[in-house]
């Protein structure tokens, strides 16, 4: 897919004609990373926004005994906004790549001229904002009130309603991940979620197919409807 054709299927710029398209497409600088390369570091300067159009990047801030996962993007999400629209243009957490990844990059001053020129955006950016804020809410909620095996229940139904791919007896959740970062993203430790998986697996909820997590909706949903 060219970037033109990229930047017109993504939700904040599929109200711009043509004309405008043009104009800001060569704004867009494309950059690719390895897997496993800091994007950028939390605390540290930022001036740019990312899209990703190919790869996985997971967002997390690091408490000094472990990182803490907030949330993982792929192919057509967005992230690195929060620096480009406070005046302080600093960065509230980390970006690493999980694979390779290359992503289209736009520099503020031309994010900023750009939600000038057109209002219509910001009002997307804003409902991305309070959906990313209600989520980021459930979670600390989850954290704060859920014993470890609840969280990693209510973790994998998050996963799968981002990353799923559905078919007749349940969803797949399309990302490879570690026993590490599933304890990354629900404040455990990777021998309690090896714990929980296998139980999952055992009652039938769950199973895994070449390292991705899929879920029997039949026999998980009971679990869920105990939370």
């Amino acid at each position: 897919m060219s970037e033109q054709l990229f930047l017109r299927s993504f939700p904040f710029f599929q109200d711009l004609d043509e004309e405008d398209l043009d104009k800001l497409s060569p704004l867009f600088l494309t950059r690719t990373y390895k897997k496993g390369v800091e994007i950028f570091k939390e605390g540290e300067p930022g001036e740019e926004l990312f899209i990703i159009k190919s790869g996985i990047v997971k967002i997390y801030r690091d408490d000094e005994v472990r990182d803490i996962i907030l949330a993982v993007f792929r192919n057509g999400d967005f992230f690195g906004e929060m620096a480009v629209l406070e005046n302080e243009q600093v960065r509230s957490a980390s970006a690493k790549t999980m694979e390779k990844t290359v992503v289209y990059v736009l520099k503020r001053r031309d994010f900023v001229s750009l939600l000038n020129h057109e209002p219509k955006i910001s009002l997307r950016i804003l409902e991305s904002a309070l959906d990313r804020l209600r989520k980021a809410n459930e979670l600390i909620t989850d954290l704060t009130i859920l014993d470890a095996r609840s969280r990693i229940i209510r973790m994998l139904v998050r996963l799968s309603e981002k990353h799923g791919v559905h078919d007749q007896t349940g969803v797949l959740i399309d990302l490879k991940l570690t026993h590490q970062q599933i304890a990354d993203m629900t404040g455990t430790v990777r021998e309690t979620v090896t714990k929980v998986l296998l139980e999952l697996q055992n009652q039938q909820a769950i199973h895994v197919r070449e390292k991705k997590i899929f879920i029997d909706m039949e026999n998980f949903k009971n679990l869920t409807e105990a939370l």
